[in-house]
């Protein structure tokens, strides 16, 4: 019988070639690699070998947050980032700079210097306490951002300033920039723009062909979207009406929707609404959107022009198929507005009222008043393939009675009705 030789052992070398068989990967894929890790974990694979020595200060995004270093001592968190900057081997093209605790501003003021020797293409600086952080005079010169977060910002730019050449997509939260500053920021290439809470500016002036994505919470006088056929999602929230705006006599509703052909969703909030009411209202909207497939409203059924300013834009909706009602209520107690209260009865019945795509509504902060139900009653009947509607309730208060009479509605569908306590 023939005998096997036992098998040859391997050197060291070949076992901590094989068990370091990552180390021989290309440097470009190793560096892939630490990408996916937090910044704190790529400096920590320095110890492998000599390999990996140098291979984190290869990467040209650099995330400083919690997950990346969690001390709680300032001094020594902005010492890692001094540390990191000034190792750095190749152009950085991403900086992210969000931590809970307060950093001097002279440091930040040196890495936003450092930073625009580099061809940066995404910034995000998250300052967590005020004083507002005011962003230095070098950082208008990032000509190559694509991407661009500010939060708690004081935004200050040099006269010469005329936008971000290549700037697609920014979200700005708690920041001061004044009128000219925000405008020069809405570039051609722009995609996706989110301003919340931002002050400084009293109109909201968009001409941007290529914009999709639209998100405003703050106070404004005025809003005007130009050349944004391409805008597709759409969130405007007013927290504040200014004064003047009864003096308005053209329609805010027909001017507001005049260049947004391709809208598909669509959420009006604050008082928004009341914003869109102002003026004199259309039928419909001299251009229908025959895509805005979601529709969300916050509407005060205590005014007349806000249920007809909700009831046209319903109406040049022809494909909606969800549809989010929430209703307004005053906190002090007012007197019923009979115009508000009879507004179905005085409906021009010769106008087409029908929905004939809408499956889905949910109504919410319903008190049970007689504008409310005829909306609800008017929806039934005009909904031909309605297959749910939901109504939250306001308060408990006579639960039972109100329920009894939405169930007793007529309906042009097979729509079932579900009734939620508050």
């Amino acid at each position: 019988m023939e005998q096997k030789e036992p098998p040859k052992s391997r050197s060291k070398v070949e076992i901590e070639m094989e068990l370091d068989r990552i180390s021989n990967l290309p440097s470009d894929v190793i560096v892939k690699i630490l990408s996916c890790l937090t910044l704190k974990d790529a400096v920590r694979t320095s110890v492998f070998s000599s390999r990996w020595r140098d291979k984190w200060a290869m990467l040209s995004g650099l995330v400083f947050d919690e997950k990346c270093f969690s001390t709680e001592n300032c001094a020594s968190f902005v010492n890692i980032v001094y540390h990191v900057l000034l190792s750095h081997i190749v152009p950085i093209e991403k900086f992210v700079l969000s931590h809970t605790h307060l950093i001097p501003t002279k440091d930040i003021d040196r890495w936003v210097l450092h930073l625009s020797r580099n061809s940066l293409k995404v910034f995000e600086l998250h300052i967590p306490y005020w004083p507002k952080y005011k962003m230095p005079i070098c950082f208008f010169s990032y000509q190559d951002m694509i991407e661009l977060k500010l939060f708690n910002c004081l935004l200050k730019s040099p006269t010469t300033f005329k936008g971000f050449r290549t700037l697609k997509r920014v979200i700005f939260q708690y920041v001061t920039l004044a009128q000219d500053v925000l405008e020069n920021l809405i570039i051609p290439l722009l995609e996706s723009l989110e301003v919340i809470n931002c002050d400084g500016f009293t109109h909201l002036k968009i001409d941007a062909p290529n914009l999709r994505f639209l998100s405003f919470v703050g106070g404004l006088k005025d809003v005007s979207l130009q050349n944004t056929l391409n805008l597709a999602v759409v969130q405007f929230y007013l927290t504040e009406l200014y004064d003047g705006q009864d003096l308005v006599s053209s329609s805010n509703l027909a001017k507001f929707f005049i260049d947004l052909p391709h809208i598909q969703w669509l959420k009006i909030d604050g008082f928004a609404v009341q914003y869109l009411a102002v003026g004199d209202l259309p039928g419909r909207l001299p251009k229908p959107c025959p895509e805005l497939n979601f529709l969300s409203l916050l509407v005060y059924f205590n005014d007349l022009a806000e249920i007809l300013t909700s009831l046209y834009l319903l109406r040049s909706s022809p494909v909606l198929e969800v549809l989010h009602v929430t209703v307004h209520h005053e906190e002090q107690v007012i007197a019923v507005d009979e115009e508000a209260n009879s507004w179905l009865d005085n409906l021009d019945d010769d106008m087409n009222w029908s929905f004939p795509k809408l499956r889905l509504v949910q109504l919410t902060d319903f008190s049970g008043c007689k504008a409310e139900q005829d909306f609800i009653k008017f929806l039934l009947l005009n909904s031909p393939v309605l297959e749910t509607m939901t109504i939250r309730a306001f308060s408990a208060d006579g639960t039972s009675e109100v329920l009894k009479k939405l169930l007793q509605l007529r309906r042009t569908s097979s729509a079932e009705i579900i009734y939620l306590d508050p």
